[in-house]
């Protein structure tokens, strides 16, 4: 079931119709089943997998909690931690290991077998089982307790607005909720649907049609310089909408429900810098990394080298997080010689340091089109699978080009840039000035300058999704990690 389906829009209001008339208790029960049964509606036996997981982490986190000593203790917590990343890896990235093992004995002249298993990836598997893990290292080190209802620990895991692509949230910040009966307030109500209206828009009228676009040209065998990176600059605006757009419905769609989640972007196209871009882009992941991996590798305590170590290893991680492919993992270690290099190319280039004011200025603006020519450079990694063609790609000569391919490539970034510009331009612009904010321009949430933006907001979405929407729609992008 997807978000931008009628499908699911009938599912949630349907959810939405008798949760609020349910107590503390009933409510997150009923939340529980209505998320399994979002989770299994094309697959049903993805809710054995999560149930299982969701009993064994309770049971552990439960268990560590209650245990008389360290080593019981440390037994539950490796427990956990084991399963979990089992689980992550038994389904995701089994497959490419015994795919580059076998690549690695044909290579010194052994011919083993051929292994031909194929195991179906559940959806969201990378996003609850993170989720999981978290949970039990905050249970494991005292930063949160563990949670005694089994209903309020599958809701935590479970729950469907952010099951499939996230964001991954903290135990701290969401269990707390679930704890607490939820009201029907039309403040939430009203933001939660514009919110939801919102992210529909991004994914149905920027996303989808940009991703036509990038579609086009990445099917060609050999597109020449300006048309490829007209497709990946295509592919960029698709991206951050396909993914914003979803994050904002699983946030629009949580908080008519009476949960908040955390944000997950904030404007990252307007980066001064790649480490800005990573503060700004998929936040909770960026965050879950910082504190899981990061962190526990040693961080900047010891600096120097073992700072960009830790820093490199940690994007690494991240790249092949998002993918059992050698594209992802060089994904991961292009941005992370970005970031670990950064420091030393801003002490070289004065003018590559953010600017200590927050007035606009020239160098700023060359600050923010450095930044997002290499983010972009990083999406041809992240877009192209075939190593072999990612090669080729990036040593294409633009001289070689035609004055008609570029005038093709120009026109492709054009169109893309029209599409995003809601999202690239408009929205910033909007939260910058507080027009859409409780308490900015348009006065407090109660005011009547307040309800009539959010009400022009949302019939724009409406009226733009509608006009605008591309006819042929793709699944969310995050859904395959």
């Amino acid at each position: 079931m997807v978000f931008q389906s009628i499908e699911y829009l009938l599912f949630l209001a349907a959810v939405l119709a008798f949760y609020f008339w349910l107590p503390g208790r009933g409510q997150n029960g009923f939340l529980v089943l209505a998320s399994y049964v979002f989770y299994g509606w094309v697959h049903p036996w993805y809710v054995v997998l999560i149930v299982s997981v969701t009993l064994m982490d309770w049971i552990c986190a439960n268990g560590m909690e209650d245990s008389s000593t360290p080593q019981r203790k440390r037994a539950f917590f490796i427990t956990a931690i084991t399963v979990n990343l089992a689980v992550l890896g038994g389904f995701k990235y089994f497959g490419f290991f015994v795919e580059n093992f076998t690549a690695a004995l044909s290579a010194i002249g052994l011919m083993p077998a051929p292994l031909l298993l194929k195991i179906a990836l559940p959806a969201g598997i990378s996003f609850f089982t993170f989720q999981s893990v978290s949970y039990a290292v905050d249970v494991y080190q005292g930063r949160t307790k563990a949670c005694r209802s089994l209903i309020d620990y599958a809701a935590f895991v479970c729950f469907f607005p952010q099951l499939v692509a996230g964001p991954i949230e903290r135990a701290a910040h969401m269990i707390p909720q679930y704890q607490t009966r939820r009201l029907a307030h039309w403040d939430h109500l009203r933001a939660g649907g514009v919110q939801l209206l919102w992210g529909l828009f991004q994914k149905v009228a920027i996303a989808d049609n940009a991703a036509l676009l990038a579609d086009k040209v990445f099917s060609l065998g050999d597109p020449s310089f300006p048309i490829l990176w007209g497709g990946v600059i295509a592919f960029g605006v698709q991206i951050y909408a396909d993914f914003s757009g979803y994050t904002s419905m699983a946030r629009g769609s949580a908080r008519l429900l009476g949960i908040e989640l955390c944000a997950n972007f904030r404007h990252p196209y307007l980066s001064e810098s790649p480490p800005e871009f990573w503060r700004r882009w998929h936040i909770s992941l960026s965050t879950w990394f910082r504190d899981y991996v990061y962190i526990p590798l040693g961080g900047s305590r010891q600096g120097g080298w073992f700072w960009a170590r830790n820093l490199f290893l940690t994007f690494l991680l991240s790249g092949f997080w998002h993918g059992a492919e050698w594209n992802y993992v060089l994904w991961g270690a292009f941005h992370g010689l970005l970031v670990v290099s950064w420091p030393t190319l801003t002490g070289r280039l004065p003018w590559l340091a953010p600017s200590s004011t927050a007035k606009p200025s020239l160098s700023g603006v060359g600050r923010i089109l450095l930044t997002v020519t290499l983010m972009h450079v990083g999406w041809l990694f992240f877009r192209e699978h075939s190593l072999a063609m990612l090669m080729h790609q990036l040593t294409l000569n633009p001289l070689h080009a035609s004055a008609a391919e570029w005038r093709m490539g120009v026109a492709l970034a054009l169109e893309s840039i029209f599409y995003g510009f809601p999202l690239l331009v408009v929205f910033p612009l909007l939260d910058r000035f507080g027009v859409l904010r409780p308490g900015g321009a348009c006065g407090g949430a109660a005011s009547w300058k307040w309800s009539l933006a959010q009400g022009l907001a949302a019939a724009a979405c409406v009226y733009g999704a509608v006009s605008l929407r591309c006819e042929a729609g793709a699944d969310f992008i995050y859904f395959q990690f």
